[in-house]
């Protein structure tokens, strides 16, 4: 693989920004080697600085040559308490870096644990090296019982419909040949997740010495592919023509040079831009151009937005399809679409998590990144005359009428208990609006999970705050008291890594999206909407979030339930971050969303 470069993506990390890491005991190396040595080295040549793992006898030969055949460096063995937190960490990892971390799971049982994880990287089109461990394959090695329940005939198949490629190889230059290409096809765009299964046997085969380690260098992924330069013309063409000109700004780079070429594009031509609270910051959300709050579903405001657009760009937007169909309903839609992406090449029928078919009148199949600055040579060319537009204002943020504590709130008084210093918003919870905190760095925001599932949000934290450690940023996940609570004993490895970190638990003591489903569902059935809370409510006992935080080593303050203690609370946590602690703040809000979002919600479920 290349060698990754930070520089472009902000990231000036000094040399604090390592993980603690448990150092072996020195001893003397036995003649010869072993088959999972070779395996060891190949990781080390390829670059990952860090494994996460939960233990499992199935890569119990792995495990040893990663601790004393590399020292536990290079990479560095991350310990988790579940198979998924060690995916989610690996994917949080990513989402800052845009690098693979490895990953090791133990068994069918393991991938069975971390499918969901993956899952989540595969919707998020980010890269994860996960491998595996079987057997022995050759039933006359396994064990008495244990060996034949922890063994599968194709155990890839468990997650073949949402990896890129897996691949369970039968002897050691097939193993090293598998884990070259398996790196080179993760970070190969569409990036995602790849597995591959090591057949125990095979890891504990004594070798007489190991093989010759690969040219890693000779395995690197492509360069990005280019536009054809027709295509660009003609794209420009349109963009410069149009009267009202809108840019759709999807999964795109977390680097400065691409943000800032995204942003002279959007000037240049004087284009509405539009963001997604699904993925990473794209764009400068106070900027005059960007014409509504970013969300998780149009609003009102950039629905009307989009539907004036007679020219559309979209910068591989998720979901453009379903997009289109919020602006112009059953209507054709009224406006040339240009789309800019690679997506399709992973598009498969088992979870179609790549939406519906978009109409589209300029197709370039190459990522973002290649297109922007070709679409911006050609702009410029053009010579065209933007108009200006009008600064929006963001939303004043309040306490609930009763005085307890709402989201708005929430981010208010966070913001000044950070206020001057660079912070990366890790996780936000399903309530938060999109005007509450403004974006102006490609790393202030880094996007949701893709999969849409509870419990990676702690997991996902852990991996960007490591990824971020020494960067100056401080590292940030707001999220429900429900995702905290599946996936809380992923925040142990943050103690033990010694990963600052601040979690600040939005907790409304209740599954409250289900609540809103139910209420719904009672409405049209003509059934009393007062029983939406039963089955939801996370709620007698109240689970001590903040006691469940300091249980694992990490500082916990909570619960904080007057607005009037907010401050103090959240200043405190910041402080401790600031140390190099990582720290859970519960804070109890008002359950609800804000009516703008309760809006693009009910107006986005109109349309299905």
């Amino acid at each position: 693989m290349a060698e990754h470069k930070t520089s472009n993506l902000g990231l000036n990390r000094t040399q604090s920004a390592a993980a603690r890491r448990d150092v072996p005991v020195a001893g003397a190396q036995a003649g010869g080697a072993w088959g999972s040595d070779a395996v060891a080295e190949v990781l080390r040549a390829l670059g990952l600085p860090y494994v996460c793992l939960n233990p499992g006898s199935s890569f119990r030969g792995l495990h040893d040559s990663l601790v004393n055949h590399l020292g536990n460096r290079d990479p560095q063995i991350l310990l988790c308490l579940h198979e998924e937190h060690a995916v989610a960490i690996a994917h949080g990892w990513a989402k800052v870096t845009e690098r693979p971390l490895g990953v090791i799971v133990h068994a069918n049982v393991g991938l069975m644990h971390a499918t969901m994880a993956i899952y989540d990287a595969w919707c998020d089109r980010v890269p994860v090296v996960v491998l595996g461990a079987t057997g022995p394959v050759d039933t006359t090695k396994r064990r008495p019982w244990i060996d034949w329940i922890h063994t599968a005939r194709d155990q890839g198949a468990l997650v073949r419909q949402f990896t890129k490629w897996d691949d369970q190889p039968a002897s050691i230059p097939a193993a090293q040949e598998a884990l070259l290409r398996a790196a080179q096809i993760a970070t190969t765009a569409p990036r995602g997740p790849v597995y591959v299964c090591l057949d125990a046997a095979l890891q504990e085969t004594k070798l007489e010495a190991l093989p010759r380690l690969p040219d890693v260098g000779r395995f690197r992924p492509p360069q990005p592919a280019q536009p054809a330069p027709e295509l660009v013309d003609q794209a420009a063409d349109w963009l410069c023509a149009a009267r009202n000109p809108v840019i759709l700004m999807g999964r795109v780079s977390r680097g400065e040079g691409a943000w800032q070429e995204r942003l002279r594009l959007a000037e240049t031509l004087g284009a509405t831009v539009l963001t997604d609270l699904k993925v990473g910051a794209a764009f400068p959300t106070d900027h005059p151009l960007h014409g509504a709050a970013p969300g998780i579903f149009l609003s009102a405001g950039a629905a009307t937005e989009l539907k004036a657009a007679d020219v559309v760009l979209s910068l591989d937007w998720v979901d453009l399809a379903g997009t289109l169909k919020q602006a112009w309903g059953t209507e054709e839609v009224g406006a040339k679409v240009i789309q800019v992406s690679v997506d399709q090449h992973v598009h498969n029928g088992w979870s179609m998590d790549h939406q519906g078919l978009a109409p589209m009148d300029l197709y370039l199949l190459c990522e973002p990144e290649a297109a922007v600055p070709l679409l911006l040579q050609a702009v410029l060319a053009r010579d065209p005359r933007p108009q200006p537009k009008a600064v929006k204002p963001s939303a004043a943020a309040a306490a609930a009428a009763d005085g307890r504590i709402t989201v708005a709130l929430l981010a208010g008084v966070l913001q000044q208990a950070v206020a001057g210093e660079p912070v990366s918003l890790i996780r936000l919870p399903n309530a938060w609006s999109g005007e509450l905190w403004h974006f102006r760095h490609p790393l202030d925001y880094l996007g949701y999970d893709g999969g849409a599932g509870l419990g990676s949000g702690p997991g996902m934290a852990v991996g960007a705050a490591l990824a971020l450690k020494g960067s100056g940023r401080v590292p940030i996940a707001i999220m429900g008291d429900g995702d905290y609570l599946m996936g809380l004993t992923a925040l142990w490895t943050a103690a033990s890594a010694r990963v600052p970190l601040l979690v600040v638990v939005a907790n409304n003591n209740s599954f409250f999206n289900d609540e809103l489903h139910q209420e719904r569902v009672a409405k049209v059935r003509g059934r009393p909407v007062e029983n939406r809370w039963i089955g939801q409510r996370i709620a007698d006992p109240d689970p001590d979030l903040a006691l469940l935080a300091r249980g694992q080593g990490l500082e916990g303050i909570g619960p904080v339930e007057k607005p009037e203690a907010l401050a103090a609370a959240l200043a405190e946590a910041v402080a401790m971050v600031k140390q190099g602690k990582p720290c859970v703040v519960d804070v109890r809000v008002a359950p609800g969303y804000p009516p703008a979002m309760a809006s693009a919600i009910t107006r986005s479920q109109g349309q299905n």
